[in-house]
C-alpha cells in the first residue's frame, strides 16, 4: 500500500488529537512535527513514535511531502509556506489550512472541534 507523506505544524491542543489519528492510520507516513515549544504534548507523542520533531517548520517541507497540515494558527506560517511553494516551484505538496483540519477532525469526532492557541508566535 502506498502511504501519504505528511508533516504537521503545530503540536498543541489542536495538533495533538490530529497527530493521534494520523499515527493510527496505516496509510500515513508522518514525516515530522514542528512546534516552537518542544514541551507540547504532540511533540512528546511524536517522539514516542519515532517521528522527527523540530522548532523549524521549514526543515520539514520539500517536494517529497504530499501534505503539510498547518494547525499553528499563525498567518506568518501560512505566508511562508505559500511563498516557499512558489519560490521552489513545488506543485506537488498541498498545504492544508487549519480550518480544513478542524473540519476533518470534527467529522471524525461527530461534533464540532474548535482550535485553541497559546501566545507563541512562529517567526
Amino acid at each position: 500500500m502506498q502511504s501519504i507523506q505528511i508533516v504537521v505544524i503545530g503540536a498543541g491542543e489542536t495538533g495533538t488529537p490530529l497527530l493521534r489519528q494520523l499515527l493510527n492510520a496505516p496509510f500515513v507516513q508522518l514525516r515530522g512535527v514542528a512546534d516552537l515549544d518542544l514541551n507540547q504534548p504532540g511533540i512528546a507523542l511524536a517522539r514516542e513514535h519515532g517521528v522527527y520533531v523540530t522548532t523549524n517548520f521549514m526543515e520539514l517541507v520539500d517536494h517529497t511531502v504530499d501534505i503539510v497540515i498547518d494547525v499553528s494558527g499563525s498567518q506568518q506560517v501560512r505566508e511562508v509556506l505559500r511563498s516557499n511553494m512558489v519560490d521552489t516551484d513545488n506543485t506537488h505538496t498541498l498545504i492544508v489550512h487549519e480550518a480544513i483540519a478542524l473540519l476533518m477532525m470534527s467529522l471524525s469526532a461527530g461534533r464540532l472541534v474548535r482550535s485553541k492557541h497559546g501566545t507563541l508566535e512562529y517567526m
